[in-house]
């Protein structure tokens, strides 16, 4: 009786297994079998997607790519998803915020997913997470093998694996997840590596090939040594390299507009190339392809048409983003864009705002039109109060607002010392005030300047209040950080897309 009841467990066992479909290799994952998948699978990735998101829809080949690849080789590690607009109960237990959110549960515990967003990326990231931080070559042959196998890897030489200059490389190697690490002790692999106890050489398939730094100092210098030089010297943008871009520590990055199609396309580059060599660990040189469609938001961001000439532009990452032009955009020898990105890093090259031309009608209707250039002279006017409203011409909530700011303007339009004003905060840029969602509604006080933001309801009375009450009806806590309402058009829809 007991072996029987032993195995009607076992088979149910294998039933609720049985239940686990996969797709391309991905584990499909539900409310009723994630806990069984998780318990079953000591290492498991698993991507908690919505159907409608253009960013999952991008991920899927390249997810179903690693997971094959990983099921080809044998391994214990493993891929699933859940679709979290079905499996709402997954989406909350584990506060899926945006789509698409990784997280790889080890022996049972979420760990946050940073990697990349490719096959060979995915691969890598796990590989790192679920062995040691650098593989042990003991061969010359492991070592032709490794690098074959990857486009960059850094290698540790050390004869003495518990050496001081050893350890701290290992402790780089734990913490860094964008390359694969590996270390070797034998005189035949150090030798094979063309490298000398001690150094560490980085290896890559692109530019001169690899770099050797001589002496392992401490871990600020590794990690330093392997920033300057895992990327290409010239980055081409892409939603591939977008995370090594801007996630990295180089906040400094000098970018060229450029159609690759183009008849000048190979000399403008090898010219931007040369000028790269300079600045290499200091700035990120990257190539922004204007033929192509995906990145015509980019170009208006930047004042750049897809007509126009190739020609560059400047970011420095800090707590906002500061932008820089050069005053001859277009020359692009290296002289000039050397000059241009050392006068930046100087500070001899000032900041760089963009503004519309006023318009003649700008004050004809209730609602002033502001741009850049004259809002300071309307906005800090200390005889008016002063409403404005910041949007993006896209944004759907600032369409839904549009009858009733207007309303708003015919309410005060015959109060002299009330101005109701826009302004297209996508291509204006004003140095002391900056926006991170649309629309923002900021009131400007009469005699004092005072500046208070309304987070009230979006309605006329509502409005009315806020601007009657001198900016006490409605107001936002001095600190509070607002919901980013609408940064782009998928937040309608649910949590938006995650780059």
């Amino acid at each position: 009786m007991r072996s029987g009841a032993v195995l009607l467990s076992c088979l149910l066992v294998v039933l609720t297994r049985a239940e686990i479909k996969t797709e391309e290799n991905v584990l499909v994952l539900t409310k009723d079998n994630f806990d069984s998948a998780i318990k079953d699978h000591k290492f498991i990735l698993v991507e908690f997607y919505a159907p409608w998101c253009g960013h999952c829809k991008a991920l899927a080949p390249e997810y179903a790519k690693a997971a094959t690849e990983l099921a080809e080789e044998g391994s214990e590690l493993k891929l699933g998803k859940v679709d979290a607009t079905e499996q709402t109960e997954l989406g909350e237990r584990f506060e899926i915020r945006g789509y698409p959110t990784l997280k790889l549960f080890r022996e049972g515990q979420p760990v946050e997913y940073n990697g990349g967003r490719t096959a060979p990326e995915i691969i890598r990231w796990l590989k790192k997470k679920s062995g040691p931080p650098a593989t042990e070559l003991a061969t010359a042959d492991e070592l032709a093998a490794f690098k074959e196998a990857n486009e960059v890897f850094v290698l540790g030489c050390f004869k003495d694996k518990k050496s001081e200059a050893a350890e701290t490389f290992s402790k780089v190697a734990a913490t860094s997840d964008d390359f694969p690490f590996a270390i070797a002790s034998e005189d035949a692999v150090i030798a094979a590596a063309e490298a000398q106890d001690g150094q560490v050489v980085l290896f890559k398939k692109f530019d001169e090939g690899r770099n050797v730094l001589d002496k392992v100092e401490n871990a600020d210098q590794v990690k330093d040594f392997v920033v300057a030089n895992s990327l290409p010297l010239v980055i081409d943008f892409t939603h591939e390299s977008a995370s090594k871009i801007f996630g990295g520590p180089i906040k400094s990055h000098n970018l060229l507009f450029i159609d690759q199609k183009a008849g000048d396309f190979d000399a403008v580059s090898n010219n931007y190339r040369e000028s790269a060599k300079q600045f290499r660990g200091k700035v990120l040189f990257v190539t922004i392809n204007t033929g192509n469609d995906d990145h015509s938001r980019i170009l208006d961001f930047f004042g750049i048409k897809k007509s126009d000439k190739p020609q560059m532009r400047m970011i420095r990452l800090e707590d906002d983003m500061a932008k820089f032009k050069p005053e001859d955009e277009t020359n692009l020898d290296p002289a000039a864009v050397s000059a241009f990105v050392q006068g930046v890093l100087s500070g001899e090259v000032k900041q760089h705002l963009l503004s519309q031309e006023l318009p003649e009608d700008w004050d004809r209707t209730p609602v002033k039109v502001l741009v850049a250039k004259n809002f300071d002279e309307i906005a800090f006017d200390k005889s008016k109060k002063v409403l404005v409203e910041f949007y993006a011409p896209w944004c759907g909530h600032c369409k839904q607002l549009v009858p009733i700011y207007d309303q708003l303007g015919e309410a005060f339009k015959d109060q002299d010392d009330v101005v109701i004003a826009k302004l297209d905060a996508t291509a204006n840029e004003l140095e002391h005030t900056k926006v991170g969602s649309f629309p923002t509604l900021k009131l400007y006080k009469k005699e004092t300047n005072e500046v208070v933001e309304y987070n009230g309801e979006r309605t006329l009375e509502g409005l009315k209040k806020f601007i009657e009450s001198d900016g006490d009806y409605g107001k936002a806590p001095a600190e509070d950080v607002q919901e980013d309402e609408e940064k782009q058009e998928d937040d309608e829809h649910g949590p938006r897309d995650e780059l």
